[in-house]
């Protein structure tokens, strides 16, 4: 069956005090964020060099340790994950060290949970880094949009640019009847000069590379009259 599997933002939230931790989690997952969280900044530390996350929020009054040594380190080790200093001390010299330390943005607290939420966003934004990751599942077919790689059976497939864009086409539409001139349009572009028989030797290709069986598709259809659609059955 096709599915479409969001990669959600990971978020580490470094925070010592309990409540804190869960009224911040319960709210950032149902933003559709994945939060992991840390109390100490030993754990905080191997978390943020040994994980992976597109956001630290980091509290500077930590058992172990500060914020601002657990900042100095990750940025030592060259993880350049944005980092939000979350503290109570909101002294322009604190916010300064911080800055310095390598934290990317400071919110004091008591802050406001929809400022929180602007800030992780434009950290976001400004890290460049996707907020989500889509994943196109068919069976033993696994197309990753972000990679722009297609597997099978785990084994990536070597496809060429316009082949992915022609998969990953019909895989967006999966049960959609498609017109080889809409597939040209969209895939080639208006300004490209190939003729329908262009689409019909790609998906040829194409099936050479994805199907068990090229001669019986079950995935690339050919729609008599019509076109092609991508089929998200297995049988």
């Amino acid at each position: 069956m096709y599915v479409v599997v969001p990669d959600p933002p990971r978020l580490l939230l470094v925070e010592d005090e309990p409540g804190l931790v869960r009224t911040l989690t319960d709210r950032l997952t149902a933003e559709g964020y994945a939060v992991e969280s840390a109390g100490n900044a030993e754990t905080a530390l191997r978390s943020a060099v040994h994980g992976s996350f597109d956001v630290i929020l980091l509290d500077v009054m930590l058992p172990g340790g500060n914020g601002f040594d657990v900042c100095r380190m990750v940025r030592q080790q060259g993880i350049q994950t944005p980092i939000l200093i979350l503290t109570a001390r909101g002294e322009l010299v604190d916010r300064v060290v911080g800055l310095k330390l390598g934290a990317d943005d400071y919110l004091v607290k008591p802050f406001d949970m929809a400022e929180l939420l602007a800030r992780i966003e434009a950290l976001l934004r400004r890290s460049m880094r996707p907020q989500s990751r889509a994943v196109l599942r068919c069976g033993d077919i696994v197309i990753d949009l972000r990679r722009s790689e297609v597997s099978k059976n785990g084994r990536i497939l070597d496809l060429s640019v316009l082949e992915f864009r022609l998969l990953r086409y019909l895989a967006e539409r999966a049960g959609e009847a498609l017109t080889r001139e809409e597939l040209l349009n969209q895939v080639w572009g208006y300004d490209a000069m190939p003729s329908t028989r262009t689409v019909d030797v790609h998906i040829a290709w194409l099936r050479q590379k994805l199907e068990d069986n090229p001669r019986h598709p079950r995935h690339l259809l050919t729609i008599h009259g019509v076109g092609y659609k991508f089929s998200g059955e297995n049988s």
